[in-house]
Order: structure tokens, then C-alpha cells, then sequence
């Protein structure tokens, strides 16, 4: 295929998504041609049916490579192929506009149509998300999922180089302020040009709705306040997390925690996550239900899950804001000394918060809160309430809100690393790293391990580490003096 067609192409798909008019096409078509080193463009009809850019995409890329325009560098190539796929992208105020209009009809028609959009122009990065490992895994508490992240691109040594020699900027200051909206990008630094946030008011304040460039589940969206300011876990929180749901409906919508070890890896910058996923948490019974006096209507159960959690429950809001605060609130000052749960350091800091994940029932709104820790000792310097050393060769990072909720998100070293594992368990020759081996003899004495079973041994294997993983974050633990204290806590409120 000619590059003539293949430009005409791209430009009938970017007429048809990026707000653009058949007016545009020479317009558009002189831009590409510009981009990629062209000078001659042939006068061809675009071709029936093309409505995936990504083939284009790659030709066009291919040719400004060959042109000389492009380095060949992954930093490079993602810049460029950002800036083609902008032109697959209304400008933030048509986007805006369009989202309202689908909104009018029916929230999930909005947020189908951005979706879709985000695939389609590349932002949400389908192709390196489906590199990633994903398995299931059953437990005592239930099913979890399991996944090996693979989506992240590994840095080319080109522009490490590069990056070594260029000044730092704090342009935009994190990877979730609005400022990162149409960037171009740079060597240490994702293209944004494609990148398009649809604008909300929460409590007053201006917010954002993006969905995540490698999403861990369907519909993977983030929720960012326009102000740079720290994470904070507060009755205005809970407001807010409400007020998302009221909007869509069709969504969960969850916080990292406020404190290093028990939060998530941004902590500087105000934001929440949801999306269209039913997590394994989402569906744990509630092993007992508990009332407050004073507000009747309200439910809460304590959920049979390794971490702590307290499932709030009703059809209204206010009240239900109000017994979320105050268990918050409560949990903040709690102290069950003899299992090493302190509020305070001497020095007054605080160690106590939660991890609240909201969703909608039916009439009701449900908020589950997750009581956690950030407390190290000499014995757990990583988090006495963190995975614990025995299991860190699986999962040593910080357990965020997804992880909570019971999906594992696994560093990329683990693919490679379970391999040899399944050699070492055959009994094969084998480059197995030393931190595996104790896990993988402690397999060895328990199971029959053959070339038929061992890849499916060592994922259940793995759920199983991973399940201790949130065990060892759990406050309150599923024995008889964790239980104690757990209902010492909740008789409290």
C-alpha cells in the first residue's frame, strides 16, 4: 500500500473521531505528510471500512523512520506516535462537549464513548497491556487474581543516555496534574499529546476523569483534583466518593490511603481510581452484621477477608458519610498494644487510616472501609502491617487499593523468575533465584509436581503467597486474639 492511501486512511478515521470535517482533509492530509518527511502526496480515494488506525499508525511511523524525521528510540517513537494519534482526538473543549451530550442520554453512553476513544487513539495502551500474565488463583477467603504487569515499556539504553545529559523541569509536576493534557513528552517523561480529561465539579472543587494508559481491569479510570495537594482521607473524601457514584452510577470507585507503606505509589497528588470490575473483595460475605443506635438505617458487616474491613451499607448518603467518618475517626485513636497496633509514635505521628472503596447496590451506596497501619518495629522494618520478609519474593511493594481489593499487581522480574521455578520443581537444570528456593521446596514436600501440572502448581502457588501478602497487611488477624480486638473495635463506635 502506497503511503498516499495510507495517509488517507488515517485522515478518514481522524475526520470520523477527532472533530474534525470532510473541510479538513487536505488540511489534515498536508500535516501528516509534513510529519513523517514526506513532500508528495497522491491524489487517492480512502478505502472502505479502515476504522483501526493502529496498521497506519505503524506504517506511518515506519516512514518517518526511513525519512530521517524519527529516531529510532522507544521514547522517540512513543512522542511521535502520540502526536498522529492527537489527530484522532477532539480538543479538550469538543471532547467536554461531546461527553455531555452522551451524558445527557445515559451515563455509561458517555463514558462507553471516551472509553472507546482512548483505545482507539492509543492512549489506553491495549497492545503492551495484553503482554501481561494473568491468572486466577482459589483460596480460603476466595478467588483472587493474579497478574504479571509486562504493559510497561523497558527504557531504551538510547535514552537513558539522553535523559542522563538533559536539565531537570518540574513541567507538569506530577504524572496526574491537568498540566499533563496535550504534552508532547520527552525522554524521561510519557507522551501526553493524545491525553484528554473530561471535567467534573466535586464538592465545589474542579476535578478530572481520565482513564489509565495501562489499566490493570476494564474501564480502569482515575479521578484527579485539579490542585496539587497530598492524598487525605477525611469525611470530605467519603463526600466525594458518594458524589462520583450519584454520577456513574455503573462505576466502583476507590482511594489509596493517606500514609507511606500502607498507600499507593503517588501519594503527592489528590486522586481516586474506578472503573467497570468486580473485584474479589466486592463479592466476600459479611460474616456478622452490626448496627449504630443512632443510625439505624445504616448497616455494617464485617467482611471474611484477609485484610480488615468494615462494609458500610445504606440508601442514604448523609448518614452513611456520617457512620464512615466516624469509624475513620475512631480507628485513628484505636490501640490494641499487645498485636502491635499504636496510633501514634511518640513523637505524635500518626500511623492509623483507611482504604475506602465505594460502589453502588441497587438503592444503596456501599463503602467498604479498610483499617490500616503504616507501623514498622525492629523485627518488620519494611511495615509491620507490610508483606512480610518470607513473602517478599513474590510481593514486597507497597499493598495499594487494588491489591486490597484481591488483584495482584506482580513486578515483570517474576515471569522469567517463576519459569526457572518450574524447572527447579521437575527437577530439570535450572537458573532458579535463591530467594524462590525455600518457597519451592516447602512445594516440593507438599505436592506431586509433573510437566502436566507444574505451570498450574506455581500459579496456585503463587495465589497462595499472595493471600498471606494480605494477611500480613491485615490488622486484625483471623485468629482468636485478632478477632478479640477486632470486635473490641467495633463495640467501641
Amino acid at each position: 500500500m502506497s503511503i498516499s492511501q495510507t495517509i488517507a486512511d488515517f485522515v478518514t478515521i481522524a475526520i470520523h473521531t477527532g472533530g474534525f470535517m470532510d473541510l479538513d482533509r487536505l488540511y489534515l492530509q498536508n500535516r501528516i505528510l509534513g510529519l513523517i518527511g514526506e513532500d508528495t502526496l497522491e491524489p487517492v480515494a480512502p478505502r472502505g471500512g479502515q476504522t483501526d488506525p493502529a496498521p497506519l499508525l505503524e506504517e506511518l511511523v515506519a516512514c518517518a523512520i526511513k525519512n530521517g524525521v524519527l529516531e529510532d528510540t522507544q521514547s522517540q517513537r512513543d512522542i511521535f506516535t502520540a502526536t498522529l494519534t492527537d489527530f484522532l482526538t477532539p480538543p479538550p473543549s469538543v471532547l467536554n462537549a461531546l461527553f455531555a451530550q452522551h451524558y445527557q442520554n445515559k451515563p455509561q453512553e458517555a463514558t462507553d464513548y471516551f472509553y472507546e476513544l482512548c483505545q482507539k487513539n492509543d492512549y489506553i495502551k491495549n497492545k503492551a497491556i495484553a503482554k501481561n500474565v494473568v491468572f486466577p488463583a482459589t483460596t480460603k477467603y476466595g478467588p483472587l487474581e493474579i497478574t504479571i504487569n509486562l504493559s510497561k515499556p523497558e527504557k531504551d539504553p538510547k535514552d537513558i543516555a539522553k535523559a542522563g545529559k538533559n536539565t531537570s523541569t518540574s513541567y507538569p509536576q506530577c504524572l496526574l496534574c491537568m498540566e499533563n493534557e496535550g504534552y508532547q513528552g520527552r525522554v524521561d517523561y510519557p507522551a501526553r499529546t493524545n491525553h484528554r480529561i473530561i471535567r467534573l465539579n466535586l464538592q465545589g472543587e474542579s476535578w478530572g476523569f481520565q482513564y489509565s494508559p495501562y489499566a490493570y481491569f476494564n474501564e480502569h479510570c482515575i479521578f484527579l483534583t485539579e490542585e496539587h495537594r497530598p492524598m487525605k482521607i477525611d469525611e470530605n473524601t467519603f463526600r466525594r466518593l458518594v458524589e462520583i457514584l450519584t454520577v456513574f452510577p455503573h462505576y466502583f470507585v476507590g482511594s489509596n490511603s493517606d500514609l507511606p507503606i500502607a498507600g499507593g505509589s503517588i501519594l503527592s497528588h489528590e486522586h481516586y481510581q474506578g472503573g467497570r470490575h468486580e473485584f474479589p473483595m466486592a463479592k466476600a460475605p459479611e460474616e456478622k452484621i452490626y448496627h449504630i443506635a443512632k443510625y439505624p438505617e445504616v448497616t455494617i458487616g464485617k467482611v471474611k477477608w484477609p485484610m480488615s474491613v468494615l462494609r458500610v451499607r445504606s440508601a442514604n448518603k448523609e448518614n452513611l458519610i456520617k457512620v464512615a467518618t466516624h469509624i475513620l475517626t475512631t480507628w485513628k485513636n484505636f490501640a490494641a498494644p499487645e498485636l502491635n497496633i499504636r496510633p501514634f509514635s511518640g513523637d505524635g505521628t500518626r500511623h492509623h487510616t483507611v482504604t475506602p472503596i465505594a460502589r453502588k447496590k441497587g438503592a444503596e451506596f456501599e463503602l467498604d472501609l479498610v483499617l490500616r497501619d503504616n507501623n514498622t518495629s525492629q523485627e518488620f522494618p519494611d511495615g509491620i502491617f507490610h508483606p512480610h520478609q518470607d513473602v517478599q519474593h513474590i510481593k514486597k511493594e507497597n499493598i495499594g487499593l487494588i491489591e486490597v481489593m484481591g488483584l495482584a499487581i506482580l513486578p515483570p522480574r517474576l515471569k522469567g523468575e517463576l519459569a526457572e521455578v518450574e524447572k527447579y520443581l521437575q527437577g530439570n537444570d535450572n537458573e532458579m533465584v535463591v530467594i524462590h528456593k525455600a518457597w519451592a521446596d516447602e512445594i516440593l514436600a507438599r505436592r506431586k509436581v509433573t510437566a502436566a501440572n507444574v505451570q498450574q502448581v506455581v500459579q496456585e502457588e503463587v495465589g497462595q503467597v499472595f493471600a498471606r501478602v494480605l494477611e500480613d497487611a491485615g490488622v486484625f488477624k483471623w485468629d482468636d486474639a485478632g478477632q478479640a480486638a477486632f470486635d473490641r473495635f467495633i463495640a467501641s463506635l
